[in-house]
Parts: structure tokens; C-alpha cells; sequence
């Protein structure tokens, strides 16, 4: 018989830091700095995407008068497709809040290459038909910005066009 005090007892592992839990805590730490970069990354592209202006200042004392057009455009209820009728032409057809077109109109549309490979185009588009104006418009992607000028009210709508 063995007694009691010479007895191979394993020491108890309660309390010690061991491997498993240097691991656990290595993979929280970088799940944690992984789930923060992933947040800030959605939020940096999906957030406002900035506005290139040449004066900060001088844009920010018209700040308030551009929303007020904003609203009073957005106010009008107009409606336009921006689309290509051909290879090299633009087209749109600009309608009113009750989807009637809108005849006689000075539209233009101010179009910029999104990788400034070419020249911006500034196009003073012609109507076809009551609503539906025409230019011409190179092949490729483009930015584009449409002005519509009707009865003395502007509208606005930017948009891409492939």
C-alpha cells in the first residue's frame, strides 16, 4: 500500500494561464480590430462622399441659398431618363409632377469622363419630340449633369450614362 503523502496527485491546473487561453485572447484582440476596420471602411464609402470645391470658405456662404434650391427643385417634382438612344447620343425626356413632357425647354447637359481621361463636354441638347431632347455624346462611361430651364423654373439631375 502506497500512503497517502507519496501518491503521483497532478497538481490542479485551476487558475493557470495556459496556452488555450493566450489563444482566445489573441484571436478576440484581432476579431475586435478586424469588426472595427470593416465598420469604419462601410462607413467611409457608404457616408458622405466629399465635394470638391476650389474656396471652402466662399462655398460655405452659399451653403444655405443651394439648399434652398435644392428644395425648391425637388419641390417641382420633375422626372428625367438620362440614357443613350446610340452609340454616341444622349437622350433624355424630361416630365413634369403629372408626367406630362415638358416642350421648349433649354436642356443642357454638362458630362465629365470619371477618370478625367477626356475633356469635360458641355452639350446644348435639341428637342425630337415634345419632352424628349438629344445630343451628341461619346462612347464610354460619363458623369453626368442635366439642367432643364422651363417657365422660368430650373431643374437639376445628375446621374452616369455608359
Amino acid at each position: 500500500m502506497i500512503p497517502q503523502s507519496q501518491s503521483s496527485q497532478t497538481p490542479s491546473r485551476k487558475g493557470q494561464f495556459t496556452g488555450w487561453h493566450a489563444t482566445m485572447i489573441f484571436v478576440a484582440f484581432f476579431g475586435v480590430v478586424i469588426a472595427v476596420n470593416l465598420v469604419m471602411a462601410r462607413d467611409a464609402i457608404t457616408t458622405f462622399g466629399g465635394l470638391v470645391v476650389e474656396n471652402s470658405y466662399v462655398a460655405s456662404q452659399h451653403f444655405n441659398q443651394w439648399l434652398a434650391e435644392a428644395d425648391a427643385e425637388r419641390a417641382l417634382g420633375w422626372k428625367a431618363t438620362m440614357e443613350r438612344s446610340g452609340p454616341e447620343t444622349f437622350q433624355t425626356q424630361v416630365l413634369d409632377s403629372n408626367g406630362k413632357p415638358i416642350a421648349a425647354a433649354d436642356v443642357r447637359l454638362f458630362a465629365e469622363h470619371p477618370l478625367g481621361q477626356r475633356p469635360p463636354i458641355d452639350i446644348t441638347l435639341t428637342e425630337s419630340a415634345p419632352g424628349l431632347y438629344s445630343g451628341p455624346l461619346p462612347a464610354g462611361r460619363w458623369y453626368t449633369r442635366l439642367i432643364v430651364i422651363a417657365d422660368g423654373r430650373t431643374w437639376r439631375k445628375a446621374g452616369e450614362v455608359r
